[in-house]
Order: C-alpha cells, then structure tokens, then sequence
C-alpha cells in the first residue's frame, strides 16, 4: 500500500478481514490459489451489498492479489518466501523485496513490542517485516543474565503482532560481544530448536541465527557454527528463510560467496553497512558477492557511522539504497527506539511507544519514513546528482567531509585533513584522519579513523600510540582497539584479533569519536 495514507489501509485491512485471519500459517502453492479465489468470490459478493467505499477497497484488494509484485510483499499476498539464485521470491517464484524495521535490543526497549505500534510502521510506513533483536551476551542478554523467559515471550509478542498486522518477522540471535557465535553455540540450538518447533507452520518468520560475527571470528567458524544451528532448524522447519552473519560486522560476503553452505535451500546471507563508514567499496563487494551467486540480505543498516552515532551521509545513504533497489536485496534499518543516538529513529525526548507524529521523528526516523513511504525523494536537496554529502544548507561538499544533516550544526572544520608519524623506529607508520564534526546538545564532536602500516621487513605482533589533541577531550565511541583518556591524550592499544600486522600490511577501520573544543585537533602522534 506503498504511499496511502491511514485511513485506506485501515479500510483495506477491514474489508480484507477474511484474508488476515489466515496470515501466518504455511500451505502449498496450489492451497494457497484455491484459497484466494474463495476469498475473491467472497469479496465479490460482497461488493454487491456494500457501500461504495467498500466496493471500492475491495477492488483494491484483489488487484493486490492479482499482481503480488505490484503492491507491498506481505504474508497475505505473497506467501512463504524462499530463494532461487539470489533472489528473495514469493509462493509463485515472483521476486520480491522486503523493506523494514529492526528493534534495538528487546531487553532494553520492550515497550516498542506492541501492535499499535506495529500497525503504524505497517499502514503509515509501508513496512513489511519486523526485526526483533535479541542480545546474546550484552547486559540482559540471553546467555548471559537475561531473563529467558521474558526474552521468549517479547519474541512470541513480536511474532503475533507482525503476524496480525500482515508482516514477516525475523528472530535475530544477537551476537555482538560474544564475537564469536560458537561461544554459545549449544544455547543457539536450543533456542532454535524451540522457536522453529512453534513457528514451522508460519509463512512469515525468518530465523537469523548470528547477527555480527566480529573479533578475528573467520567465515570457518561461522559457517561451522551455521551448519549445525540449520541442521537443528532443518529438523522442525524444512523451508524457512535462514539468515546467516558474515565476518567483521556482517561485511565479509566475498568470503561466504567463496565457500557457501552446501546441501540445504533457503539459505541468505547478511550484509550490514553504515553509509558514513561503508561506502562504495563495500557495495561493489556487495554486488561481486551477488556476481558470484551469494543470496544477500541486509539484514541491518543505518545511515550515519559504524558507531550508530555521527553525522548523516545522506549521499551516500542514497547511493546504497539505489544499489539494493536495483539489485532486488532486502533491508532493514537499525533501530525502532529512543536512544540518544543518531541511529534511533525516535528522538530521545519522544516518550510514546505507539501514535508518532513526524515530529516525534530524529533526522534517521525522517529519512527512513521519507524513503519508504516515498513521500519525499530519497535524493538530498539541494544536491541531486552531484557527488557528496548534503547539508543543512543544501551546499556541495566533497565525500569524507562531515554534514548535520538535521542533527546539529555543522561547524566549520578547523583540523588537518590528517596528521602522520613514524613509530617504533621507522617500523609502523601511523595516519590519523578526521570524517566527520558535528554539534550536539551544546557539545563538538569529532570522529576520526587510524590507519596503521607496517613499513619494516618483518612482522609485528603488537601496537600502541598516543594522540595528543590540542585540548582536554572526552571519549564518546571507539571501535577495533582499547581506549583511554588522560587529558588530552588519547591511549590506544590493539585488540587480540588486529595485533599482528604483516611486513608490509595495513590495518584500518580503527575509529572513534571524541567530543572537545570547536579547534579541536590532533597536533601530535607519539609512543
């Protein structure tokens, strides 16, 4: 119902009551025709004895079943989904194309897990699934000390409400923390072995069995790990849609496309990127992986930085989604709550759990409303077709610099473009780099990205430097290292996984983000 307000979806979804009260609930593709032209000479029937304006929602109802591409894929109409080639499709073997929502963790914002609210994101947002995440090994995680019980029954919750609002649902088995998926390993096939026993005859649910392998963890020990939760979902639900994560962060598809899962259907791996960290080179990793003939799902993305915080690329964010759009991949967007980041979609004063007005709405939350609903073009104003960032002011800059984009105002960037030095004796050679500035809530933030090279003949197993900025500084984020903060000094250290950098070799995607005066800069390296 791409682009209709409330009140026609709830028309629609009034003179369809007979449809839905079918939704969820698996059966053969030739079940499913008879069943529908049961329910189009009911309907038909009906449009006799009603009103005009039931005649004219029912209308629009059987067009949705007569062209299931045409019209938002949900359940009702298209099905059971599996995949041929690397494409998502329907009960008929029509590509489809899911668009959505992820929660962020339900131990820490349950409240969101409620039909109202559902509803909305399905008749006002155009949503058709819903992402429910669940922390493994964060605090209140399932494995760790959450309460399971409450954890199962916000999944149940989640499942029936996307079930009843016409939408398919993925349960995401959130590992991020633990690293490595192995580490709960038999916990995973547990809980897989329950949720797949209750939800084998549903046509909406959609198991993603390891969210964000990270940590060194390498595509072996996940698709070890993979094989043996599918085999344990396999023994319940013989064709539901199984997501599985890729290394670092859910990025390394080349390596999955080399050595996929072998001897089961209905298998798609994810893709996660953040449009002002991830750019082109992770898309045209993307599109090689699909090349190769790997089923993509992105199964989370937002459109500021890998932190979930930082400014908006909205260039960039528009670049992906065009990528996706054209390649028939699936997305859904990080995340449905009110966190004091730039990725919630809510802003943090906004207390309601259901009945949002765009004004409720943080920059993230308008551009994906605006996106999905296409109410307004994806495109940034002011910048159609041009080759970097919007801003606040609908000027040009150049990709890399730093954008508001409706979160704060941008400031004029002061810094070096990057500062480098030569560490440990002409052994490594460090470069820092700041992407983005912006302000916030009466504070100046800066993200900035390390990259590290090893310009000697021989390996080293280890590294640490200092930043010495110009001014006191405090630590908001930092990814891939351990920080600490003395001052104005920034400490990093490696982590176990990035230590060891080969004669010759780089690392980067090391990153983080610091708040301090508006002249703040990084005027020396040291050891």
């Amino acid at each position: 119902m791409r682009g209709r307000g409330i009140a026609t979806a709830c028309a629609i979804m009034s003179a369809g009551a007979l449809v839905l009260q079918g939704c969820g609930r698996k059966m053969p593709a030739d079940a499913t025709e008879e069943t529908n032209t049961e329910i189009t000479m009911e309907s038909v029937e009906t449009t006799k004895a009603e009103e005009s304006n039931t005649e004219e929602s029912n209308t629009e109802l059987h067009r949705e079943q007569d062209s299931p591409t045409t019209e938002l894929a949900t359940p009702r109409v298209t099905g059971a989904l599996h995949v041929e080639g690397t494409r998502l499709v329907d009960v008929n073997g029509n590509p489809i194309q899911l668009r959505g929502l992820s929660t962020h963790g339900l131990a820490w914002f349950p409240d969101y897990i409620n039909e109202e609210c559902f509803r909305q994101f399905r008749e006002d947002w155009n949503v058709n699934v819903i992402r429910l995440a669940m922390y493994t090994a964060e605090g209140g995680g399932y494995c760790t000390d959450g309460n399971r019980e409450s954890l199962r029954t916000l999944i149940r919750n989640g499942v029936e409400y996307a079930t009843n609002q016409d939408m398919y649902v993925i349960i995401d088995w959130h590992t991020l923390s633990d690293n490595n998926p192995n580490t709960y390993l038999e916990e995973s096939k547990n809980f897989f072995d329950e949720v797949s026993k209750e939800y084998k005859d549903y046509n909406n649910v959609i198991y993603e069995i390891c969210n964000e392998p990270n940590g060194g963890t390498s595509w072996g020990d996940v698709k070890s790990y993979a094989v043996k939760v599918i085999e344990t979902i396999r023994a319940n639900d013989d064709d539901g849609i199984i997501l599985v994560g890729t290394p670092n962060w859910s990025q390394y598809v080349d390596q999955a496309a080399a050595d996929p899962i072998t001897g089961y259907d209905n298998i798609m791996y994810t893709l996660h990127f953040y449009a002002a960290t991830h750019t082109d080179w992770l898309r045209e990793g993307m599109k090689s992986a699909i090349a190769a003939g790997l089923p993509i799902f992105v199964s989370e993305f937002g459109i500021c930085d890998a932190s979930g915080n930082g400014a908006i690329d909205e260039y960039q964010a528009e670049q992906w989604i065009n990528a996706l759009d054209d390649y028939g991949v699936s997305y859904v967007a990080w995340n449905i709550s009110n966190k004091n980041e730039t990725s919630a979609i809510f802003n943090s004063s906004c207390k309601k759990v259901s009945g949002f007005s765009e004004s409720d709405l943080s920059a993230s939350g308008k551009w994906l409303y605006h996106m999905l609903t296409g109410k307004q073009d994806v495109k940034p104003a002011g910048n159609e077709g041009k080759q970097g960032r919007s801003t606040a002011s609908g000027s040009e800059e150049k990709p890399g610099s730093s954008t508001a984009s409706g979160i704060g105002k941008k400031t004029e960037d002061k810094s070096p473009n990057s500062i480098k030095a030569d560490l440990n004796n002409d052994s490594l050679s460090a470069e820092v780099q700041i992407k983005n500035n912006w302000e916030s809530e009466g504070k100046t933030f800066y993200q900035y990205e390390l990259t590290i090279e090893n310009t000697s003949g021989s390996n080293c197993d280890s590294w640490e430097i200092d930043l010495l900025f110009n001014g006191d500084i405090v630590l908001s984020d930092g990814w891939n290292g351990e920080y600490s903060v003395d001052g104005c000094t920034l400490h990093i250290t490696c982590k176990d996984y990035n230590g060891n950098i080969a004669a010759g070799e780089s690392i980067k995607d090391i990153g983080f983000i610091v708040s301090g005066k508006q002249d703040l800069k990084v005027v020396e390296i040291i050891i």
